[in-house]
């Protein structure tokens, strides 16, 4: 097995053509620069149990050579770092053979074998160019072509940059100067989850979080690169759905910002620095840019439409509805501008380029060096127990909390959560799994109750931002009365939801560590 490790960068077209061309790349070229037209085939059963898996098989015919390779990974990880295995066979069939020892060979056990069928390709006109920067090799790719999955196609326009032999930071540094000369983005998709995406029609759908797969000897540093990498490609991999106003984008991509900003929090030990404060004020702009069309969304769905349902014919109830639909719409317009802007492009790769070899991972200090080089099961149970404790702690005292009090103990619940999202696959065993799974969702139910009276905080604050008293037209004292029998409706549940938390971070406090 070799372990590739590679960013993607994707381009307009012009850029493709203009990068050969450039003086200060020229200089870098170590070698003979490489034409090839690349035909792949992506290979699974038809309901995609390797594509479940987080395995791609793929068969590419290469100067008249079929070159089958076998992939972990799947992007979820944004990429950088996968297991490859490669063989040479014969025909246009994968050679199943060459599986034993692969991931794949798992995935084939009862009868999958027979299943494997052929299910997007990749055609692609490739420029390979050689460099040297730095102490490091790296083989820089030019890819423009097309995807195809039965009748729907897409083009791909992309720059991959693989390190050979050196050093992850020469490659984030160079990765970094084609950010700062050319208007490139962070590919957050590999070819295989475009095809699969292009297969099943979901071609810009909103994307949910991926697996985690972290081994338990692995260094704390390496295993903050990987499940930040996650969570940044479940942030960018949802561009498209927020821009075509998808309410579920949105949402998505707001809980893969939740989700790396609580893994900077988890690993905080580590992170702490300059450059990661900029990283979370940027990542902070971005909530707060997609904030308003989540709101007011849930604001609509959750709240109003409910209520009109309940009294369809209460027309002040209509107009309140009418008018927040109309701030929702401007909520979604600004997340669209956020997301086409360049601070967004520029967010994206920095994090990216900043989770790969960031000045938190060189630190000289000897006991941060410790940090970062400790092996992860021996940091997740301090997290997790510490954590935990907090929260049961604060959790006794959520009828005394004031909202703002209430929001950060919702927070903490959601941080220790996603926590146990990053960590799952050190307690895959039976046992483990069952408890961790427990555990989880006891932190469901304390999220749910919190996340309610967080709702009706959040509704208040919109109703004193929608509900202009100082104007009493018609109109205004129509929905001052539609927001009254929401509010009013709405706080009757506090209570029943304060009790729950209470009850619920009980549950907690006795719940057995799966750590």
């Amino acid at each position: 097995m070799n372990t590739e490790t590679e960013l993607k960068l994707t381009a307009p077209a012009r850029v493709l053509q203009a990068l050969p061309r450039s003086p200060w790349l020229r200089e870098m070229a170590c070698g003979r620069t490489k034409r090839d037209k690349l035909v792949s085939r992506y290979f699974d059963t038809p309901d995609c149990k390797l594509q479940q898996k987080g395995v791609a098989l793929r068969l590419r015919r290469e100067a008249g050579k079929r070159i089958q390779t076998i992939k972990t990974g799947n992007g979820s990880a944004g990429a950088l770092s996968r297991g490859e295995w490669d063989k040479e066979i014969n025909g246009d069939r994968p050679d199943l053979g060459a599986a034993k020892g692969t991931p794949l060979e798992r995935v084939l056990k009862n009868g999958a074998e027979k299943d494997i069928r052929a299910v997007f390709e990749t055609h692609v006109e490739r420029i390979t160019i050689p460099l040297q920067t730095g102490q490091s090799d790296v083989e820089l790719a030019l890819d423009r072509g097309f995807i195809r999955a039965g009748k729907r196609r897409e083009t791909l326009h992309e720059i991959e940059l693989e390190l050979k032999d050196g050093d992850p930071r020469d490659l984030a540094a160079l990765a970094e100067r084609f950010s700062d000369t050319w208007p490139v983005s962070y590919g957050a998709l590999t070819k295989a989850e475009r095809g699969y995406a292009l297969r099943s029609g979901r071609r810009g759908q909103p994307v949910q979080a991926g697996d985690i797969r972290l081994d338990a000897a692995q260094s704390v540093g390496s295993a903050f690169s990987a499940i930040g990498l996650s969570c940044l490609h479940h942030l960018a991999g949802n561009q498209a759905a927020v821009r075509k106003g998808d309410p579920e984008g949105v949402h998505q991509m707001r809980v893969g910002l939740r989700r790396l900003r609580a893994a900077i929090s988890v690993f905080k030990e580590i992170t702490e620095g300059e450059k990661t404060e900029a990283i979370k004020n940027e990542l902070k702009w971005l909530t707060e840019q997609l904030g308003p069309a989540r709101d007011l969304d849930v604001l609509v769905e959750d709240a109003l439409r409910p209520l009109h349902d309940e009294h369809p014919r209460n027309r002040d109830i209509e107009i309140l509805k009418s008018d927040v639909q109309d701030q929702r719409k401007e909520g979604f317009t600004q997340a669209k501008a956020a997301v086409e802007s360049p601070r967004y492009r520029k967010l994206v790769i920095d994090t990216a380029l900043w989770l790969i070899a960031g000045p938190w991972s060189r630190k000289e200090y000897p006991p941060k060096q410790a940090a970062l080089q400790k092996p992860i099961d021996a940091f997740t149970s301090g997290v997790l127990r510490k954590r935990t404790k907090k929260i049961v702690k604060k959790s006794r005292k959520a009828g005394e909390l004031d909202a703002r009090s209430r929001h950060k103990l919702r927070i903490a619940v959601k941080k220790l959560r996603y926590s146990t999202d990053f960590f799952a696959s050190l307690f895959a065993k039976k046992k483990e799994r069952k408890t961790r799974k427990d555990f989880e969702e006891i932190l469901k139910g304390l999220q749910d109750s919190l996340g309610k009276l967080n709702d009706i905080a959040v509704h208040d604050r919109l109703a004193g931002q929608m509900v202009q008293l100082g104007r009493c037209t018609k109109k205004e004292l129509q929905k001052v009365y539609a927001m009254g029998l929401l509010s009013g409706g709405e706080h009757k549940l506090a209570a029943t939801c304060i009790a729950d938390a209470k009850k619920t971070g009980k549950k907690l406090a006795d719940a057995k560590p799966f750590w």
